[in-house]
């Protein structure tokens, strides 16, 4: 009976490289199978040409994986997208939650995903682990697709060997922080591209429309009242520096650009941010909210405090609550509590500073603060609802009103002239 040489995985994830003698390659890893190992790579002794790779496959035994040496070669354009990034960790959740070892639930995966940046990243992960690497220092070498905060998770969950619950909390953590940044930017959107074609339809209209009305009003040399001059000094602006008017998007972008280098500049900005009207306060809640997931989503998956406050503090995306964290962190260093702090910095309501502070005192830090994230989270939904249905008759009546001045402004030398005649 001819021999097979074989490569397996065993129930750690190990290689295993052994012989085993059968009639042909499907009796070969049944053998192996039988031994409880997944075969990777048979090939018979003696064949020529490439190892025969085995395909994975769901069965009783938790299917065979493919070992594919090179797994990280190969260039992409761009960087691996934030919603597959979710949908791998959410599989590979549930991998390890079946019972999969690391590596072999890493091979499913990388054979299951699209030609792209993820499906390189997986592949050198695959093989960092392979290599002796744990799975969060594996991951840890490609901080543009699993930042600081998904690696310290999987660290934890590696430490307390709940790998499955913490990448089931951080799938539920990426989903819910997308929910929210869609909510935002869908609620800033709106007025923005309505008030942005209205710029547009106002500039038409001053350029080519009025003009025609000043030069009849000149050849027919009618006096002008004040709104009307203002109108025409306006509009002899828009007509001789028109040219500069899309300067002036590109202007003010890198203004804020440049301000933003300096910590002062961009606390300032941020504290501004804050302070808007209507659009302050639904900035604040989505910040508080995002502090709070993560903050919370840290402290249940086992990360210490302290550490869970940095990497909260160095993802939280704004200055002003970068500085309250910082003084909360230093005042837990110095064995008081978070709530005080936080308090002190008017910064969060204080409804939440009240529901961290029982938080603490009872031991249920972390679900009191995932109960304020939750809460924050439904209140910037109705917020968002809310400003959609009331944005669109303030912009209707705004604008209305500006094409009202000008009209108001052309016709009362008009209404003068023909009083006169």
């Amino acid at each position: 009976m001819p021999k097979f040489k074989y490569e397996a995985m065993d129930a750690k994830g190990k290689t295993v490289k052994k012989e085993v003698t059968a009639r042909d390659t499907d009796e070969a890893v049944s053998k192996i199978k039988a031994d409880g190992l997944f075969p990777t790579r048979v090939k018979e002794v003696g064949e020529k040409g490439a190892k025969k790779p085995m395909k994975a496959r769901a069965g009783a035994s938790g299917g065979a994986a493919k070992k594919k040496k090179g797994g990280g070669a190969g260039i992409s354009l761009g960087g691996a997208s934030s919603k597959s990034v979710t949908l791998f960790t959410r599989q590979f959740s549930t991998l390890i939650d079946a019972g999969v070892p690391v590596v072999q639930g890493l091979h499913i995966l990388h054979e299951q995903l699209k030609p792209g940046a993820l499906k390189n990243t997986i592949g050198t992960v695959c093989e960092d682990v392979e290599g002796g690497s744990s799975l969060s220092e594996a991951l840890e070498a490609h901080p543009k697709t699993f930042d600081h905060l998904y690696t310290n998770m999987v660290r934890a969950g590696e430490a307390g060997g709940v790998l499955d619950v913490v990448l089931q909390r951080l799938a539920d953590f990426r989903e819910k922080a997308a929910r929210l940044k869609r909510r935002v930017i869908g609620a800033l959107v709106y007025p923005a591209t309505v008030l942005t074609f209205a710029m547009l339809i106002l500039f038409a209209i001053m350029y080519f429309v009025i003009p025609d009305f000043f030069e009849i009003f000149e050849e027919l040399e009618v006096s002008m009242p004040a709104p009307t001059v203002i109108l025409q000094r306006a509009t002899q602006l828009v007509v001789d520096w028109w040219f500069l008017l899309p300067a002036v998007p590109i202007v003010v972008f890198a203004l804020y650009k440049l301000i933003r280098v300096s910590s002062g500049g961009r606390y300032a900005i941020d504290w501004m941010k804050f302070r808007l009207p209507i659009f302050g306060i639904l900035l604040r809640k989505s910040a508080i909210a995002r502090f709070t997931r993560t903050f919370g989503t840290l402290i249940a998956s086992g990360v210490p405090i302290l550490e869970a406050l940095t990497i909260t503090r160095d993802t939280c995306g704004n200055a002003t609550l970068v500085s309250a964290l910082t003084k909360v962190h230093d005042s837990i260093r110095e064995g008081e509590s978070i709530a005080e702090p936080l308090g002190d910095s008017n910064v969060c309501e204080d409804m939440v500073v009240s529901m961290i502070d029982v938080g603490e005192e009872t031991g249920n830090l972390d679900t009191m603060l995932d109960k304020v994230a939750d809460n924050y989270d439904e209140e910037v939904d109705n917020m968002v609802e809310s400003l959609t249905s009331l944005l669109e008759p303030i912009m209707i009546i705004g604008l209305g009103l500006i094409v009202g001045s000008i009209v108001v402004a052309l016709f009362m030398p008009l209404i003068e002239m023909m009083s006169s005649l």
